[in-house]
């Protein structure tokens, strides 16, 4: 019972991370190499909600971007504007 209870306490204890690529997904470079074929360079990606997600660049304008994370097709793009201060 004790054992049960610390596992608990562990489980509940334990923060929350990002979202991290699942079984099948492409990886990162692969991803980084579709996009290359597209004319983008990617400089941000992290696994968010169930796709790949971040930011890329192509003839010096910039872009935010969802991907099928097995495919690595885009499924959004969308210009980022610089926030001014």
């Amino acid at each position: 019972m004790k054992r049960l209870m610390i596992a608990a306490i562990c489980l509940v204890a334990t923060p929350a991370y990002a979202d991290q690529p699942g079984r099948g997904w492409i990886s990162q470079a692969k991803l980084g190499s579709a996009l290359a074929k597209q004319g983008y360079r990617m400089t941000k990606v992290e696994a968010d909600d169930g796709h790949w997600e971040g930011e890329m660049t192509k003839r010096g304008a910039l872009y935010e971007f969802h991907a099928d994370p097995r495919s690595g097709k885009l499924t959004s793009v969308k210009p980022k504007h610089h926030e001014r201060h």
